[in-house]
């Protein structure tokens, strides 16, 4: 299940990386990377349980598909958390500084 959630919101954000304009301002490839690395360390995790398990790695039990799925989930949020300090540390658009400097001089 996490390498399934992983692996939508990687496609998902490389589609909306690939449709963004050339200037990038929303630093969609951050999040591409995040979450295709994120895909291929679940890839490799599931390669080794199946390795493992064999055949029983395809019958997980609904409470460990439940926990894999807050897992993928909590790997998608905290992958989105870092994407938006990313994005507030370069500021490409200025709004960031533009809002401090009007805060300190009121």
């Amino acid at each position: 299940m996490t390498l399934l959630l992983t692996v939508f919101a990687a496609v998902i954000s490389t589609v909306v990386w690939y449709t963004r304009p050339v200037d990038n301002k929303l630093c969609t490839g951050v999040l591409c990377w995040l979450f295709w690395g994120a895909s291929l360390m679940w890839l490799v995790d599931a390669v080794f349980e199946y390795a493992e398990l064999k055949a029983e790695y395809f019958n997980p039990a609904p409470l460990d598909m439940l926990n894999d799925a807050f897992l993928g989930l909590s790997v998608i949020a905290l992958a989105l958390v870092v994407w938006v300090v990313t994005l507030l540390i370069k500021d490409p658009d200025g709004k960031v500084k533009a809002a401090l400097k009007n805060k300190n001089k009121k």
